[in-house]
């Protein structure tokens, strides 16, 4: 038996083997280069970070209309597979295994950043409180176009066709973004989502979306690859719902018999929430993420309240963090001003115990 505290011991996540129950959660960083596509210096990024058990990447867009912000990659065309490639390859020499992130932001982009200056799409024509955030800076979000009933299955084909192209960039798995107030998560909750029709009004209507992306998802990979975000309670981009415990105990029932990889869930917000009923409705590996650190992530496993913890901020400034956290180390601070955009600096520079 191993002598090694839970955290730091190897775990199957279905097919995969996990070197340890630490993820690194998915960071948006607003490097990647011109037409969305990953460089080899999101390659050295990700490379530095291996020794996680398991690496989420930054969120990527599944089309063109998915995206929402300068800088973030997509999963839609084939330079972008091409330079996920250099990511994936860079990881698996390290050791490393790597799910990628599905995104589509839904109401919270600005026509700036859509194809023909087109209005960003939504459940519901409702606008967003707060700023989108532009090339040329910070910009009052607007008032999105509702999706047509007859516009949905051609979203589902877009994270099926992402799903496609993450398989031939490499990934080991696949996230599904529920979470933080992006489409998914627009459609799930009640505050943005009036619709009438059969993707509106019940909890079952709203959560139809997210299982159907899921579903289609889990063909290319199979569902043991396939891993879903939510943020029951986070009201990130101006997103609530009436009765959060409900909608998503309903969710974590529906995507628990389907044999998925894991539910990742982001931890924030101030409701309150039974977790523990969360992962019991789920049944399946459970990931927790928000200000966790090593007494309270082997508390978390220790307990029953989880299976798996991210670290968010900690692995941006730490590449070796977990044997940081494995010597009890001090932790690089990280610097704020370096987290959206920019060059290495803040990104691939910060220093290792070596």
């Amino acid at each position: 038996m191993s002598t090694l505290p839970t955290l730091f011991q190897p775990f199957e996540l279905g097919p995969i083997t996990l070197g340890n129950r630490l993820v690194m959660a998915p960071l948006t960083r607003n490097r990647a280069g011109a037409g969305a596509v990953p460089q080899p210096l999101n390659a050295e990024y990700y490379a530095q970070r291996a020794t996680a058990g398991l690496i989420i990447t930054e969120a990527s867009q599944i089309s063109p209309q998915g995206r929402g912000y300068p800088g973030t990659p997509g999963i839609h065309s084939a330079d972008q597979v091409a330079g996920w490639r250099l990511v994936t390859d860079a990881v698996h020499k390290k050791g490393g295994r790597i799910f990628l992130q599905l995104w589509h932001v839904g109401r919270i982009s600005h026509p700036s950043m859509q194809e023909g200056g087109q209005l960003p799409v939504a459940p519901s024509a409702i606008k967003p409180a707060g700023d989108a955030m532009t090339a040329e800076g910070p910009a009052p979000f607007v008032e999105p176009r509702a999706l047509a009933l007859e516009e949905i299955p051609g979203i589902i084909a877009s994270f099926r066709q992402a799903a496609i192209n993450a398989k031939e960039a490499g990934f080991d798995g696949v996230e599904v973004h529920g979470a933080n107030g992006y489409l998914l998560d627009q459609f799930l909750r009640d505050g943005s989502n009036k619709r009438t029709d059969a993707y509106g009004g019940s909890v079952e209507n709203r959560a139809r979306l997210l299982l159907e992306a899921v579903e289609v998802v889990s063909t290319v990979f199979g569902a043991s690859r396939v891993g879903v975000r939510l943020s029951p309670i986070n009201p990130f981009n101006d997103i609530e719902d009436s009765n959060p415990q409900a909608t998503f105990d309903y969710v974590a029932t529906q995507l628990g018999g389907r044999g998925l990889a894991y539910l990742h869930v982001f931890q924030a917000g101030t409701e309150p929430f039974d977790w523990r009923q969360l992962r019991k409705a789920f049944g399946g590996t459970f990931i927790v993420n928000g200000g966790y650190d090593r007494a309270k992530a082997e508390a978390a496993i220790e307990n029953g309240g989880a299976d798996l913890v991210a670290f968010g901020t900690a692995f941006l400034a730490n590449p070796d963090l977990v044997e940081r956290l494995q010597r009890n180390a001090a932790l690089n601070t990280p610097n704020p001003a370096t987290f959206y955009g920019g060059t290495s600096v803040g990104y691939t520079d910060y220093p290792t115990l070596g």
